[in-house]
């Protein structure tokens, strides 16, 4: 009896030990070090977009066609006469909606909304305050906004990913001290970037048209343009020595 416990016993340890060396993760790398860190770049921006609505409501759907047509046509010559070609300038949708009369049971229509939408990218930053200044005067416009944004984003994204790796190296070496040990090579390497988002600056709204002329500048007068936050996340692998 005392000798089938021991054997038993026995069992039980030669069963146990393989389980405790299975359970080691195998990602693990012997002499390395793991280190993850997020990094940004704050760049200038090299466009500024203006984005416009224009939306006219009649009694007839002609009658609305006709006065959208009539506000496309004021921007297409505010852009000329801005030195601006035409063509740059984005057409994004256009929308003709009937308009109901919804306190009458029969909802009967009782006009016609025609909606559409005018996109411009601008390099030279110096023609946005004339520019939206004009757009607002156009009758039947509404919604103008402008942002900045940064298109040629390929340098400022490889200066946030440098950005990135030098604090997780930096993280990596002060374990690796604390540790006794010293950092060697990088052996991988991954990089996410992505760009913050911006929240649109408005101009005036069109309920200014009505208002007297005045001497003042336009909003964005005399300020610097926002820049441009792009943010990376790297996570790397270093030997360690």
């Amino acid at each position: 009896m005392k000798m089938l416990s021991c054997s038993l016993i026995l069992l039980a340890l030669t069963t146990y030990g393989p389980a405790q060396v299975a359970a080691t993760p195998a990602a693990i790398q012997l002499n390395s070090i793991y280190a993850g860190a997020d990094g940004k770049y704050d760049a200038a921006p090299d466009t500024a977009v203006i984005r416009m609505d224009i939306a006219s409501q009649q009694d007839t759907s002609r009658a609305a066609y006709d006065h959208a047509a009539v506000a496309v046509d004021h921007v297409r010559q505010v852009l000329k006469n801005n030195g601006i070609d035409v063509k740059s300038a984005q057409f994004g949708l256009y929308q003709m909606q009937p308009v109901y009369d919804w306190k009458n049971p029969k909802h009967k229509v009782i006009g016609y909304r025609v909606v559409s939408d005018v996109t411009l990218k601008l390099r030279d930053f110096a023609k946005i305050g004339a520019i939206t200044e004009q757009l607002a005067d156009i009758e039947d416009t509404q919604n103008q906004s402008v942002n900045y944004i940064l298109e040629d984003i390929e340098q400022a994204k490889a200066k946030a990913s440098e950005d990135a790796l030098k604090k997780a190296r930096n993280q990596a070496a002060s374990v690796a001290t604390a540790g006794g040990r010293t950092l060697g090579e990088m052996l991988y390497a991954s990089v996410d970037v992505n760009q913050a988002n911006i929240v649109p600056v408005y101009a005036q709204a069109a309920m200014a048209r009505s208002a007297a002329p005045m001497a003042t500048p336009p909003p964005m007068a005399d300020f610097t343009p926002q820049t441009v936050t792009i943010n990376a996340h790297v996570n790397a692998l270093f030997a360690l020595k």
